[in-house]
């Protein structure tokens, strides 16, 4: 079983690796993304270098392969040896050597000597995993022999990751997963009567009372990490591919025109039917994780792997939208976003250990919560303001005062889980709290942290919660695809069932 020490981001890189296999062989993994701490699932196997009929492009062909076996360690932050190669100016000026390309001779281009050595010599080095196949090293030489030219639509000190980005496109969704989606993020409408849940590469809409898989929307985002309903009833999503990309849309989900209509539930385009995907607010290089949108409704924060914040002003329309703020304080991930309820301040917490406070006229921090000594994975505000709460991999729950002297010293904490805690909201129109865990188990709490109840029945770790917009359903969803929702006054299931469109899901067996 995946330990609570990785994070669903780390999560869903293993996740599409292992998707990637099963879609090449049409067969499930045999085993589960990690089972032991310190370990990781096998990445999924490179394809082979396609060599085109006419002369190689090196937007298409090469730089692909330099991303993928170089940029990790060449990429424009610290580059060994100093070679920036996400540029073709900065791969072309050279690091600490000269340039490593001769123009129309491989044999004496230096890249392509360190790309077929076999000593310490060799790149990608021997410690980061297996040589450039040949048929990439063969592709290359032969860019290099056809004179190491630029596209002539690429300019030469172009951005290359941003420039592979818009040309990529995601696969359409499977008809049926042949394993289940991990659930990272839920949401219910506007009107409490649906869920939309995170699948890969979609949104699915399902009917919460009974499980009914209603609406499928195709996304860009592999998998979609946070969702807030904004006034108009619009959806925002942030999410993205890990490592590759990040961003945050805003979706109408009953908009667009459906590509078809099978099986009573339809299908919708949110990557290229403007009707769907109403707009992009951000795009960035890695995965956004997280949400917020103010009380008032103008204002939507976002927080992610690149560790910044933004604060997106929407009161004058989605043609209109500016970012308000852009704060990069936290020395790691930003794993949630809060509002105060005067939307003055943001509440931010982070894999470095902190949750912080910021103000967003001065767009600076001031107050610094580091009680949890490890990972911060939510962060949620009392409605008067006067004190914070904060979840993380230390299974705490912790409340700390946010005022006067003693701001920033905690109030009290509760042992709130038996393992890690992933997320913390609080519930619409009520003094409550919900947090879900790696143990398994959602919990409702009041505002000074008095348990309400536990709410059970998950078999695997439960890496999403939400609350409907009025306070009476609780949903939560798991690392196996279940999602199970129950009425929060009395704590009664509604409906629990497995997210994955299509999947087969082995009966229970009896007793």
């Amino acid at each position: 079983m995946l330990r609570p020490r990785y994070c669903f981001c780390i999560l869903c890189a293993a996740l599409a690796a292992a998707l990637a296999v099963v879609l090449a062989n049409m067969s499930p993994p045999s085993a589960r993304a990690a089972d032991q701490p310190g370990t990781k699932a096998p990445a999924a196997k490179a394809p082979a270098a396609k060599a085109p009929a006419g002369p190689v492009s090196f937007i298409n062909d090469v730089a692909p392969i330099l991303k993928e076996s170089c940029f990790g360690c060449h990429g424009a932050k610290n580059p060994k040896g100093k070679l920036d190669m996400t540029r073709y100016t900065s791969l072309r000026h050279g690091g600490t050597k000269d340039d490593p390309i001769a123009d129309g001779k491989p044999d004496d281009s230096y890249i392509i000597d360190v790309l077929t050595a076999t000593g310490k010599k060799r790149m990608p080095p021997i410690d980061s995993g297996e040589a450039l196949p040949k048929d990439k090293i063969n592709l290359i030489s032969r860019w290099i022999k056809e004179g190491a030219k630029l596209d002539a639509n690429i300019k030469k000190d172009a951005d290359l990751l941003r420039e592979l980005r818009v040309r990529w496109q995601p696969p359409a969704p499977l008809a049926a997963y042949p394993f289940p989606v991990t659930i990272t993020a839920l949401a219910f409408t506007p009107d409490n009567k649906k869920l939309v849940v995170g699948g890969h590469h979609e949104l699915n809409v399902f009917d919460p009372s009974t499980g009914k898989l209603e609406k499928r929307i195709r996304t860009r985002a592999r998998r979609a990490m946070a969702m807030v309903f904004l006034p108009d009833g619009k959806l925002a999503v942030a999410g993205g591919r890990p490592g590759e990309e990040g961003d945050v849309r805003i979706y109408n989900i009953d908009g667009g025109k459906p590509t078809k209509v099978e099986a009573g539930v339809t299908y919708l385009d949110g990557v290229s039917d403007p009707g769907v995907m109403v707009k992009q607010l951000l795009d960035a290089d890695d995965e956004v994780l997280c949400l917020a949108l103010s009380a008032d409704g103008k204002k939507l924060a976002s927080g992610g792997c690149d560790r910044m914040v933004t604060v997106f002003d929407l009161s004058a329309g989605y043609d209109k939208v500016t970012t308000e703020a852009s704060i990069e304080n936290h020395a790691d991930w930003v794993f949630s976003v809060a509002f105060s309820a005067d939307g003055k301040q943001l509440y931010t917490s982070s894999r470095d250990k902190t949750a912080k406070v910021w103000d967003l006229a001065t767009k600076e921090s001031v107050l610094t919560f580091s009680a949890h000594q490890n990972t911060v994975y939510g962060v949620a505000v009392k409605a008067d303001g006067k004190a914070g709460y904060s979840v993380g991999e230390d299974n705490q729950l912790r409340m700390w005062n946010t005022t006067g002297n003693n701001a920033g010293k905690p109030i009290r904490n509760v042992g709130a889980h038996g393992k890690a805690v992933l997320k913390l909201v609080a519930v619409p129109k009520k003094p409550m709290l919900i947090t879900c865990s790696a143990d398994g188990t959602v919990k409702v709490w009041n505002d000074n942290l008095g348990a309400v109840r536990s709410l059970t029945g998950f078999t695997d770790h439960v890496y999403a919660v939400a609350a409907s917009p009025d306070g009476n359903l609780v949903a939560g969803g798991a690392f196996n695809g279940e999602v199970r929702v129950w009425n929060l006054a009395d704590g009664k299931l509604v409906k629990d069932f497995n997210a994955s469109p299509g999947l087969k899901v082995a009966a229970a067996p009896k007793k």
